[in-house]
């Protein structure tokens, strides 16, 4: 019990250690955007381009995306409570739809804008600095994103991969955007910027599907990816020589925590503490293949002669 005690006790200092790493990283994200919407204000206004106004636009939903996962972090590193025995790490998967469904409105708002332009057309000044604006947005965003992601994957942290996601859509349409201001500076086709602005549009709205699906899934229980569910049962065939079967394996996530629990069956020759230590290793050897892992084993006594019988069935 001793062992078992400090082991939780390492497991919840690792996992604070996690999320702390989590909340900088989120903390970062909403520095960056802030500066970045100041910058494209101004230079939407000085240019009169939409597609710079809509970029704006891009990175105030960014912003509200980085403060969503900023809180939603912290709540989820919240331990498990009476209320809440699972813990809160489906805040995440909460925080993570929310944010695709801001980005829907992103580009709706982005699409009424540009329809506009495109039946009022205006002339566009100042392009060298709005195409020198984008860019280097387009640099930071890639900087900051590059760390969400080495982190999202290092912590399975679904609210920092959106996150990530919303830099990243934004690298791909700062950079469009600066090249239809570049085509409009060659040519002085004013039209190409609401054009430029609805293709933003469009993409956002990609991004937005994928992203509210992946984050939709873990709340309705889902189970965990084949691949995570093959580790589990290699792991269990592992033990085929001291375990009888196993049977009723169920998985789901929740945030960054995986659960699986299944039914093991034992031969009922073996003592309770036998039975416990053996599947203590088996829990053991899951948690150290599945990152941020739980596991509960139901233990079930039997007999070779009984999973014979099954098998002959």
């Amino acid at each position: 019990m001793l062992s078992y005690n400090l082991k939780k006790r390492n497991e919840r200092v690792n996992f604070l250690k996690q999320e702390n790493k989590k909340i900088k990283v989120a903390l970062l994200s909403i520095i960056s955007n802030s500066a970045l919407i100041i910058l494209k204000i101004i230079a939407g206004i000085l240019s009169g381009s939409v597609s710079i106004i809509s970029e704006a636009i891009h990175s105030g939903m960014d912003l509200v995306a980085s403060i969503i996962a900023f809180f939603s972090v912290k709540i989820s590193a919240k331990p498990a409570d009476q209320d809440h025995p699972y813990g809160h790490g489906k805040v995440e998967n909460v925080s993570g739809v929310v944010e695709g469904l801001l980005i829907f409105i992103a580009a709706l708002v982005i699409i009424v804008e540009a329809v506009k332009k495109i039946i009022m057309p205006t002339e566009i000044q100042g392009t060298t600095v709005a195409i020198g604006v984008m860019i280097f947005s387009a640099i930071v965003n890639f900087v900051v994103s590059k760390k969400l992601y080495k982190v999202a994957k290092e912590e399975d942290s679904i609210a920092l991969e959106a996150d990530a996601l919303h830099l990243k859509t934004d690298i791909y349409t700062s950079l469009g955007v600066g090249l239809g201001l570049l085509l409009i500076k060659l040519t002085n086709l004013y039209i190409l910027d609401p054009i430029v602005a609805i293709l933003v549009a469009l993409l956002i709205i990609n991004e937005a599907w994928h992203l509210s699906s992946k984050a939709f899934s873990p709340l309705l229980d889902a189970k965990l990816s084949n691949e995570e569910e093959a580790k589990v049962k290699g792991i269990l065939d592992k033990y085929k020589s001291q375990i009888l079967d196993y049977h009723m394996l169920r998985t789901r996530k929740a945030g960054s925590t995986k659960y699986i629990d299944f039914h093991m069956t034992v031969q009922d020759k073996l003592t309770v503490k036998e039975s416990h230590d053996l599947s203590e290793k088996i829990e053991a050897d899951i948690e150290d293949s599945l990152k941020n892992t739980s596991v509960n084993i139901h233990i079930e006594p039997g007999s070779i002669e009984d999973a014979e019988k099954d098998k002959n069935a």
